[in-house]
């Protein structure tokens, strides 16, 4: 079986952005804010753009299910305030949860976090109680960085986190750490910010003690963990700096990368460098590169071919495309179960 471990919705029906749109207009002008029962999307409409673009994908790739969440950009937890964010946060779990409903074999609910910046994370519990009892979500995406490219939250590390971390804990949710939309110009969305993202949250851990608190919390470092495997060296040296454990035991239990890396040497880095129970086969796909490469006539983010062209054997391979993500995300293996998977 293969497991795509970050999916997003970036091809949601055109009423689902319109309606949004209007939402952020609504910040402005509390008079243009639109009604919740505004929103109409049929199962057709879903339907449709999920054909055309992941489904046709994955079923093209040989992909068998997504962990998939609302779109990473679109969260932009630094509009409004924490009612904006609220509301289209549950917009958008409902939206993914029909999608699984539609097509339980083929996705699996991650779900989005109403964050707002400078508000508690523990506003966020109320969300995340709803979608454990309604839906059968897997994971949550977490953002370090609800500012959106400013980093005015405390670090990964803090006791303002921790809240979060205890009901994540208790329903045994591992959260991607994912950033959204920058509003920094000094930081391009995808090929800044979300690397940017990345490399602090593993920083901010390994500075601290997080994982001594929460021996059990999971954390998915996407994107091949940005700047991480490519500077091992320089992370292991300032663990050994501050007197920390080996990386292995200090941050390995609890954080894992995913192959969200768009070219051959990357993955065989990526492999090569960090072990292979943290791998967890990725694509983002419909997502931040969409292209064709020209030096070998595929997709970008058709991350499979790196991993079928790396020197590891076939075990060590379906780990990567199944078992990790299983035992990271054990309500997805008790959903898998479930449907005799």
């Amino acid at each position: 079986m293969i497991i795509d471990a970050h999916g997003h919705y970036t091809t949601a029906p055109k009423a689902f952005e319109a309606w949004r749109l209007r939402q952020i207009e609504g910040v402005k002008i509390p008079a243009l804010m639109p009604r919740v029962s505004e929103l109409q999307i049929s199962d057709d409409e879903i339907r449709e753009t999920l054909e055309a673009n992941q489904l046709k994908q994955m079923r093209e790739r040989g992909h068998d299910l997504t962990l998939f969440s609302p779109r990473a950009i679109f969260m932009a937890h630094h509009i409004g305030d924490f009612q904006v964010s609220s509301t289209w946060a549950a917009l958008c779990n409902d939206l993914i949860h029909r999608v699984t409903t539609l097509y339980p074999r083929n996705f699996a609910q991650a779900m989005m976090l109403p964050q707002s910046p400078g508000v508690d994370p523990a506003t966020c519990i109320a969300e995340i109680e709803r979608c454990v009892r309604d839906f059968d979500i897997v994971g949550v995406n977490l953002n370090p960085d609800p500012s959106g490219g400013h980093w005015t939250s405390p670090p990964l590390s803090d006791r303002h986190w921790y809240p979060l971390y205890e009901k994540l804990v208790e329903h045994d949710l591992p959260a991607m750490i994912h950033v959204s939309q920058s509003c920094n110009a000094c930081f391009h969305t995808v090929g800044a910010h979300y690397l940017n993202g990345d490399t602090t949250a593993f920083m901010q851990c390994l500075e601290s003690d997080l994982f001594h608190d929460f021996p059990t919390l999971r954390f998915v470092i996407p994107h091949g963990g940005g700047a991480v495997p490519y500077h091992w060296g320089r992370f292991r040296g300032l663990a050994q700096a501050m007197n920390k454990p080996l990386l292995e035991e200090h941050l390995l239990k609890n954080i894992f990368f995913d192959t969200c890396v768009y070219h051959q040497p990357g993955i065989n880095l990526l492999t090569e460098v960090i072990p292979l129970d943290n791998i967890l086969f990725a694509s983002e796909m419909v997502g931040a590169v969409r292209g064709i490469d020209p030096r070998t006539g595929h997709h970008y983010d058709d991350t499979r071919r790196y991993i079928a062209a790396t020197d590891l054997d076939e075990r060590s391979r379906q780990q990567i495309f199944e078992g990790n993500a299983r035992r990271v995300y054990p309500r997805l293996d008790r959903l898998l179960r479930s449907q005799g998977r």
